[in-house]
């Protein structure tokens, strides 16, 4: 049977479609290993990113870590330009993992043929998006462990797949948004919890980039990729199905090969979800962890194609704002025309958390006091900030996917799934960026329903319970983990509020 067939042998339950993946047994609970037993990774999309996954197990395996790369996998069969390319592709990166490149079984164009052998006990998937569930399903249904790039898959449909497959299958999943190993967004989170901000109010973040070449088209096209050295219609993947049975992308006829649509797939819907699903999820992921929030309950999204008219779907500008049933928003936006961030925070009522410096592990976070004044007062010109109130330095420094795959590590050794970024926090971060993708194609407000994991059209009963919790004087919800009481959550009423109150039959409810 051919390799381009969906129906392999080993896959038929598990490839077929994401629902009979789903009523495959659980795999066995795998053995923990030792400290000294070498844990062996295949590569699932060795692209650009793909090698600094590389990099780092080959440095842990420098450092006499028992860790070592044992296969790859790309449709590509790659190229060495130097200055433009650094070994991405099929054949360079067995070079670079010291694997033998006849060695068909652990050098592959098709992804089945990786997670058929045995000496391969984890993946690392770091393929464009719409191919991200069904290999993370497919590795787990086969006994691996998986280690996958952000944004975890190209639907929530899928996201909640994964989600699954992992809690039924006990296999040790990690979404590799590399800021999620810095203990910053921990410490705020705890710094919430304990009510030292007040109620929690909101938070913001931003993804602000400005380039030449607009984005995504910094990734080069060269003469050598072609039919003859690219498996398009593996990459396609029109023959496998989604979660719901849909194929994960368009025909060879719908689509034909195109440079541009294959090494920039980024700037195209079928594929991925631009700035929402590639940069604004960094910043969800950790932001909803710092606030003590998973799912959105409400999202809108919103920003055009400005500036960039190069070909691309997806737009230069963007904004997704979030509502939750904890009584809080969340606001992420960028353009990739300009490069000035909105700065990260969150806002509370007794203080305000600001979080200082940029990368991965970022320098920590400072607390501003409010001055929670008796009636209204005008902005002030240095943003109410004083003298912080609380400092917090992170202590960490270094490579921070270096620090994520060591906790994925470790955590596959001792079973652990509660790595430090969970495909539930993953979950939660892509669906609120991609119901802003949603909220943005097709002009509609979003509701996120619990009962089916779904979003669903928005309709006006979100402001209408608002105001009824006002109408009968509640109290405020709180965010996840809330160890503080009333703490910062109740305003104080001026005296002659107590003058307020209907009229009824000429009587004034203040009395005589």
């Amino acid at each position: 049977m051919s390799k381009s067939s969906v129906n392999r042998r080993t896959f038929i339950a598990g490839s077929a479609a994401a629902g009979a993946a789903m009523s495959l047994p659980a795999a066995s609970y795998a053995k923990i290993k030792a400290a000294n037993e070498k844990l062996r990774v295949g590569f699932l999309g060795v692209g650009g990113r793909c090698q600094q996954h590389i990099g780092v197990i080959l440095q842990m395996q420098k450092e006499g870590k028992a860790v070592a790369p044992a296969a790859v996998c790309d449709v590509w069969d790659g190229e060495v330009k130097k200055g433009v390319i650094q070994g991405r592709g099929l054949y360079p990166s067995a070079d670079k993992c010291g694997l033998d490149k006849t060695d068909k079984n652990h050098v592959s164009k098709d992804y089945r043929t990786i997670l058929e052998q045995k000496d391969v006990d984890l993946v690392c998937i770091a393929t464009p998006d719409h191919w991200h569930a069904r290999m993370a399903i497919d590795a787990m249904n086969a006994g691996k462990d998986v280690y996958m790039e952000k944004p975890m898959t190209k639907t929530i449909a899928e996201a909640i797949a994964v989600v699954d497959t992992a809690a039924k299958t006990n296999k040790v999943v990690t979404v590799g948004v590399q800021s999620m190993a810095d203990p910053t967004w921990l410490a705020a989170h705890e710094y919430v919890a304990a009510g030292n901000i007040g109620k929690v109010m909101q938070g913001q973040t931003s993804y602000f980039r400005n380039s030449s070449v607009g984005q995504w088209r910094y990734y080069p096209l060269t003469k050598d990729m072609s039919p003859k050295t690219i498996d398009w219609d593996m990459w396609l993947g029109h023959k496998f199905q989604s979660v719901d049975g849909a194929p994960l992308g368009p025909t060879p006829q719908e689509q034909a090969f195109d440079r541009a649509i294959w090494a920039q797939w980024r700037c195209y819907w079928p594929f991925g979800g631009g700035m929402y699903t590639d940069l604004f999820v960094h910043q969800t992921t950790h932001m909803i962890a710092a606030m003590g929030l998973r799912f959105p309950a409400r999202v809108v999204g919103a920003g055009g194609l400005y500036l960039e008219y190069d070909g691309r779907d997806v737009p230069d500008v963007a904004t997704v704002v979030a509502d939750y049933d904890e009584g809080c928003q969340f606001i992420v936006g960028a353009t990739m025309c300009n490069d000035v961030q909105f700065g990260e925070m969150i806002r509370g009522h007794l203080a305000t958390i600001k979080f200082d410096g940029g990368g991965d592990f970022i320098k920590g976070f400072s607390v501003y006091g409010q001055n929670i004044a008796g009636g209204p007062a005008k902005p002030k010109s240095n943003n109410g900030e004083d003298k912080p109130v609380h400092v917090f330095e992170n202590p960490k420094k270094g490579d921070a996917t270096y620090a994520l795959w060591e906790n994925f590590l470790e955590c596959v050794r001792t079973r652990n799934r509660t790595t430090l970024s969970t495909p539930e926090l993953g979950a939660a971060a892509f669906a609120t960026v991609n119901m802003g993708v949603q909220s943005y194609r097709y002009g509609k407000a979003l509701f996120w329903d619990k009962e089916t994991r779904a979003p669903k059209e928005a309709d006006a009963s979100w402001a209408s319970r608002w105001e009824a919790r006002s109408k009968k004087r509640g109290k405020p919800n709180q965010v996840q983990g809330w160890k503080a009481g009333d703490k910062g959550s109740l305003l104080e009423a001026p005296a002659y509020q107590k003058l307020e109150g209907p009229w009824v039959n000429g009587k004034d409810p203040a009395g005589e």
